[in-house]
């Protein structure tokens, strides 16, 4: 249960610090030169792609129970 629970924990860690990495230097990209650093995440891609996600988890869900 530990490890479940670590692994669950430094996933939630892991995104998160990517977020607040990228939230903070887009500030900075914002206001800089075109030579300034690109986001670490596209979270434009993360989203769509989380979005298609969970759609075809429900999708299957809904197969899988008898649902229509």
């Amino acid at each position: 249960m530990r490890v479940l629970l670590g692994i669950i924990l430094g996933g939630i860690l892991t995104v998160g610090a990517a977020y607040l990495y990228d939230s903070h230097h887009a500030l900075e990209a914002a206001n800089a030169p075109t030579s300034a650093q690109r986001p670490l995440v596209n979270w434009d891609v993360v989203g769509t792609k989380w979005q298609h996600l969970t759609a075809r988890a429900r999708s299957e869900w809904f197969r899988v129970a008898g649902r229509s």
